[in-house]
């Protein structure tokens, strides 16, 4: 469906300068092909290899994939790229004929064959009539969406979820521990933020989601202010697995008439296995932004964005993609996203259950491991965590999280998610082997039999108890006055109690400690420091050695 009227230029074989107006029917992949012209298909030069050749490489049945039809935009790319066309568009490799041998020695010529421009058979994001439209309406129903829209640049480009319910001035209510993306939203739309601390677990340093209560105290602080929020933010699940009570934050939302968005960026799968939680559309959130690369099988960097409901105006949902998504994106990307869909689709009873069966396997082999501790709903203060996510708590042997990841990448080969001071974080998905796990617990079992915690080293890894960095927030600017304010630069001793000028957040994942606008605390200096000194990366600040920060003039 089109958003509104669009002017639509189309080249090709021939020029069309013409007006569009939408709603319009969609139209199928057969009549698509036949209203190009009679364009001859043929196959390209010798190295092309057969499309059927290279599904078998990613392990998907061959003969499954030729007695069925193929997702519309995945068969409208390769029909494109089979044709036997004089290339005189971009990009400027020219269907690989130009390609760099480095990088063409490295991945092949298919990918530069697929990276095709915004041709006429494959349809047009902003305005989609063919095959993106029909793939994003599969994606829909597959999700239990009314309307879903593809994205290519991460679930970063999710920001005009924000943008679509909030109006300048507008407050919105979130939790403290959102991803910098949503604080960019809010940098760009000029929404006031009415933060909600997160839940906390002192012994794993690791913040979790929130509850109903929490956020029915914020809508009647705000109505007390003579205020109502223009939208909920709820993360769910974080990037540890942790899950909010997203069907009773959204029952209360909806009496108030306020629409909830859910960051559902790492969980994607929900819904799709017994033993996993039920996705956030399920449960009755109007907007979800999915990271469709993470857990399914996408390529980096594509993600959905779903709406439910009739709360939210689509028309300024497509104004908004329009106006942060790239004119030009990523065939490869948006056919990965579709792939993916019908991936699922055809395996959606059983598609995860390998990945279940491992990750169980594998937290019964470390429960057994000394000093290993396992973030599970019967040592932490969460409600509900992600099955697939495998968080371990190493403090017990004295190690930091950073410590025991160095140790288990350098000499295991196992690289980790998400690192923590105390923790390390395991993402299983539907790629991971038995023989990589078996690697983890020896990794592990390793660490158990090499250090073991002295009163010193206890007392050393506890430390971070008193850095938790959320508790005393103080807003003196919006971050969108922060953000346009003069700054100058001044030491970091003598940055307490001033007013940040930049966005400062230990990565991954990616949670500011310091927000534009928020006065510096002792609390959140101390804990830059320590996660920094831990071995973590601190991105956003324009001195990287963290010697001095940027404040806005008081």
């Amino acid at each position: 469906m089109l958003c509104g009227q669009s002017l639509s230029l189309s080249f090709g074989n021939y020029w069309s300068f013409k007006l569009n107006k939408g709603p319009r029917a969609c139209i199928s992949q057969e009549k698509c092909r036949l209203g190009l012209g009679k364009r001859q298909e043929a196959k390209r030069q010798s190295e092309i290899l057969e499309y059927d050749t290279a599904l078998d490489a990613t392990g998907i049945d061959n003969k499954k994939v030729k007695d069925s039809r193929h997702p519309p935009l995945v068969s409208a790319l390769k029909a494109s790229a089979e044709e036997n066309a004089a290339s005189f568009h971009f990009p400027g490799h020219n269907r690989g004929q130009a390609a760099p041998s480095s990088l063409r020695q490295l991945i092949g010529v298919r990918a530069f064959l697929h990276d095709l421009p915004e041709l006429p058979e494959l349809d047009n994001l902003f305005a989609p009539e063919g095959p993106i439209l029909e793939a994003q309406k599969q994606a829909a129903e597959l999700f239990g969406a009314s309307e879903t829209w593809f994205l290519v640049g991460g679930s970063t480009c999710g920001v005009p979820a924000i943008m679509a319910t909030c109006l300048p001035g507008d407050t919105l209510i979130l939790p403290r521990n959102s991803h910098i993306s949503a604080i960019s939203a809010m940098i760009l739309s000029g929404v006031l933020p009415k933060y909600i601390v997160p839940e906390y677990d002192h012994n794993w340093d690791i913040a979790g989601g929130f509850t109903p209560s929490q956020v029915e105290k914020a809508i009647e602080e705000l109505e007390m202010e003579g205020r109502k929020p223009a939208a909920v933010l709820v993360i769910s699940p974080t990037y540890h697995g942790v899950c909010s009570n997203i069907g009773a934050i959204a029952e209360l939302c909806h009496t108030h008439k306020i629409p909830i968005i859910v960051d559902e960026a790492h969980g994607a799968h929900f819904g799709f296995h017994l033993q996993l939680p039920i996705s956030a559309l399920a449960q009755g959130a109007d907007l979800v932004i999915q990271s469709t690369h993470k857990v399914l099988c996408s390529l980096t960097q594509s993600s959905m964005l779903h709406m439910s409901g009739n709360l939210v105006d689509r028309e300024r949902i497509c104004k908004c993609l329009q106006t942060l998504q790239s004119s030009s994106p990523s065939y490869l990307l948006l056919a990965s996203l579709d792939a993916a869909r019908a991936h699922l689709s055809d395996n959606q009873g059983t598609v995860f259950n390998k990945a279940v069966e491992l990750t169980l396997e594998a937290k019964n082999m470390i429960n057994r491991i000394r000093g290993i501790s396992l973030l599970d709903l019967t040592n932490s203060n969460f409600s509900a965590i992600d099955p697939l996510r495998v968080t371990i708590g190493v403090w017990r042997l004295g190690l930091s999280g950073f410590e025991a990841d160095d140790i288990l990448c350098r000499d295991f080969k196992v690289v980790s998610e998400l690192v923590g001071t105390r923790s390390m974080t395991f993402a299983f998905n539907l790629g991971t082997k038995r023989e990589h796990v078996l690697r983890l617990v020896s990794g592990l079992k390793y660490l158990s039999a090499t250090f073991s915690a002295t009163d010193d080293t206890e007392n050393r890894a506890v430390d971070v108890l008193c850095l938790t960095p959320f508790n005393d927030i103080s807003m003196s600017l919006s971050p969108r006055e922060a953000f346009f304010s003069k700054k100058r630069k001044i030491s970091i001793k003598d940055s307490l109690g001033k007013i940040c000028g930049e966005l400062i957040c230990p990565y991954p994942p990616g949670i500011p400690v310091l927000i534009p606008g928020e006065i510096i605390t002792e609390r959140a200096l101390n804990y830059l420091l320590h996660v920094k000194s831990k071995g973590a990366i601190i991105s956003g600040a324009a001195d990287h050695l963290l010697s001095s920060l940027l404040i806005c003039h008081d």
